[in-house]
Parts: C-alpha cells; sequence; structure tokens
C-alpha cells in the first residue's frame, strides 16, 4: 500500500509539473512591483496607487499608417504592478479597411471582445492541418487565439473598429508573420526564401523591400 500510495504522489507531482510548464510562475508574494532600475521589486513601503494604474484607455488609437490600425497597451511596461501577475491588457482600434497583421505571442493565448464595429478575426492550426478557424465577430463578441498559433484581426464592417484583449502573460511577444520572415537583419537568403515559397528571387526581393525601406 505504501508503495502504491508514493507511485501515486509521484504521479500527481508529475502531472501538476507538466500542468504549470506552460504557465509563469505564481507570486510568492502580494504583489512585486517592478523596479526600472533593477531587477528586485520595489519597496512596498514606497508604493502608491498609481503603480498600478494606467489611464487613458478610452482614448482611441492613431490609425493613420498603412495598417490602419493601432494597438495601445497595458502591460508591466505601463502598469509595473503587473509584475509577475501574468497579465497584459491590449486595445485595439481599426480605421475603414484596417488591419493588425498574421501575428504569433508565443508565450501566451489571448482572449478578445469587440467594442464596436465588424471584425474579421481567425487563428490557424499548427501543421499538417494547419486548419483556419475564422469568425465575424459583432459589438460584444468574444474570441480565443490558443498560445502560439498565428491569427489576425481585420476591419469589415462600414466604419471603424475597436476591440480589447486580455492576454495571460505580463510579456506575451509579438511576433508579425511578414516582418519577421522578410524584415530580418542580415535577411535571410533570397534562394531559401525563394524555394520556400516556390516564388522567383524577384519576387522575394519586391517583399523584402517593403521592410527595409
Amino acid at each position: 500500500m505504501a508503495s502504491q500510495i508514493l507511485v501515486i504522489v509521484s504521479f500527481l507531482a508529475i502531472s501538476c509539473s507538466l500542468a504549470a510548464a506552460g504557465i509563469e510562475p505564481g507570486p510568492l508574494q502580494d504583489f512585486c512591483v517592478a523596479d526600472p532600475t533593477s531587477s528586485a521589486c520595489l519597496d512596498p513601503k514606497l508604493l502608491k496607487p498609481d503603480h498600478f494604474f494606467s489611464g487613458g484607455f478610452h482614448v482611441p488609437g492613431n490609425t493613420s499608417n498603412p495598417s490602419g490600425s493601432s494597438v495601445t497597451s497595458a502591460s508591466v511596461a505601463q502598469i509595473p504592478g503587473l509584475n509577475t501577475l501574468g497579465l497584459t491588457l491590449i486595445r485595439f482600434d481599426f480605421a475603414h479597411g484596417g488591419l493588425v497583421t498574421p501575428h504569433i505571442h508565443p508565450r501566451a493565448s489571448e482572449i478578445l471582445t469587440v467594442l464596436e464595429g465588424s471584425l474579421l478575426v481567425g487563428f490557424v492550426s499548427s501543421s499538417p492541418e494547419n486548419r483556419l478557424f475564422s469568425k465575424v465577430l459583432e459589438q460584444g463578441d468574444v474570441f480565443v487565439f490558443p498560445i502560439g498559433l498565428a491569427h489576425f484581426l481585420s476591419n469589415v464592417g462600414n466604419g471603424t473598429a475597436a476591440a480589447i484583449a486580455s492576454l495571460n502573460s505580463q510579456n506575451p511577444g509579438f511576433i508579425a508573420i511578414p516582418s519577421n520572415i522578410f524584415g530580418t537583419n542580415p535577411p535571410i537568403g533570397d534562394d531559401v526564401l525563394a524555394k520556400a515559397y516556390n516564388v522567383d528571387k524577384s519576387i522575394v526581393e519586391k517583399l523584402r523591400a517593403q521592410f527595409h525601406s
């Protein structure tokens, strides 16, 4: 019986470790407000409410750019009190036809709520299926993007659009797929990209030029 209990306890310990492998470690104190001058926490006696606050999230971002979209973040960079809590909040704003390019968050899943307008959103499962999960969202609709999968947002309505998203990491990362491939420094070789995309090298050069102007 003792050996069976030991096996069960060991199995549970391993299962818990595996389950937690993809999650940021939980804090060991109430909070650890980031100290911008070091890797240590600020002295709790010096903390103020503003360490846990960020204003202006109601203000639409500037969408006067080629993508016609804007991303406003409330991460640990804006709210030091988010340090170790594993959270990031994002506001998206879209001009008519605006797009948030296909991208990946390597360290976070994302849950999105549409505030106004109509958004076409979607993500692609991993190979070999490469299945597209896509839907047009209206005001109040919610959609989830699983961790590490390529996804996009596009304004398909007749006017502007806005959405808010929460990610379960204080540092989710952002890999914009087009610039990640064609905007590298130094560049990935023409031969590699031409073969990967089955196109002529002149096409590769034209695409690269969009990110090295």
